[in-house]
């Protein structure tokens, strides 16, 4: 049994904006603290990337645990109510997140999806977009 109502849990779903989100601006600040310069949301690349190092060809998505269906993560957990529709609908969502990496990596470019979960080890998911960036 979901502990809120449809109407606030309507609302609340709502609520998720697709960009700037707050694991986005997270990871935004340890790029861009680590000396790195990016773009955001390119709308010419498939998928619009979070954050697009144009000259090195690499892309990152920072992934919502929930919205991108996060297997194992206590995050990416579907509600009690409709699970038929959020299962169809992160089902669907990572068939999309699929094809928009493959479409990328078939240009040559590369990609990191940063997890939304991944922002509570910050050393280590520095450590992550560092060898990720640096990487020929």
């Amino acid at each position: 049994m979901d502990k809120l109502t449809s109407e606030h849990r309507s609302w609340l779903m709502r609520q998720v904006k697709a960009k700037n989100t707050k694991p986005e601006i997270a990871v935004r600040r340890l790029i861009y603290a680590a000396g790195f310069r990016y773009r955001l949301h390119v709308t010419h690349l498939p998928g619009k990337p979070d954050i697009v190092f144009l000259g090195r060809r690499k892309v990152i998505f920072v992934h919502g645990c929930f919205w991108h269906g996060h297997d194992g993560c206590r995050y990416g957990r579907l509600p009690k109510e409709r699970e038929d529709f959020w299962r169809e609908k992160i089902k669907n969502n990572q068939a999309r997140d699929l094809r928009n990496i493959i479409d990328l990596e078939t240009t040559a470019w590369k990609v990191l999806v940063v997890w939304q979960c991944e922002l509570k080890d910050c050393e280590s998911l520095l450590e992550k977009l560092n060898e990720f960036i640096k990487k020929k």
